[in-house]
């Protein structure tokens, strides 16, 4: 008797990952906006985390079990110890073969080349994680040089004609 795989489901088509204070009530509003009009399920958690906060398990659930990860980095992503975990969570369930996970990137007021060399507000940001998370900080820099390489997009870069 021949076995047959079984199709992954999903249960959301789309989970995003962004700085609230830089782009939640502009940005985000209208891409939440437009998935729902076109019929796209994304995550959206508007849980606001104290400083130092740990994430809670149900959005690392939400990242696994998300089809298409987007991740925006904007100015102040890297000040965010909880964007940074998303981050590295992220690409790890990128290396997961099966079932595949799509990652996106998008540069919003922030350039490729300040996030994966950690410049400007980024070498600021990890000035201050140094002190209390000096643990973590090396995993996140390689996240963050990892995801500006991949191929994305550079709002600032982007005109529409």
């Amino acid at each position: 008797m021949a076995t047959t795989s079984i199709p992954h489901r999903w249960k959301y088509d789309v989970f995003v990952s962004f700085r609230g204070e830089d782009i939640r009530k502009s940005f985000m509003d209208h891409l939440f906006n437009d998935f729902n009009q076109k019929g796209i399920y994304a995550f959206r958690d508007d849980t606001k985390l104290l400083k130092g906060e740990e994430i809670s398990p149900h959005l690392y659930k939400a990242i696994e079990e998300s089809r298409f990860l987007i991740v925006i980095f904007s100015k102040n992503y890297a000040s965010s110890t909880w964007c940074l975990r998303e981050l590295v969570k992220i690409l790890e369930c990128k290396k997961i073969e099966n079932p595949k996970h799509e990652v996106r990137i998008i540069f919003y007021d922030a350039k490729p080349d300040v996030v994966r060399k950690q410049k400007r507000s980024y070498a600021e940001a990890f000035h201050n994680h140094e002190i209390s998370n000096s643990t973590e900080v090396r995993k996140w820099k390689e996240a963050l040089s990892m995801a500006a390489n991949l191929s994305g997009w550079d709002l600032l870069e982007f005109k529409i004609s």
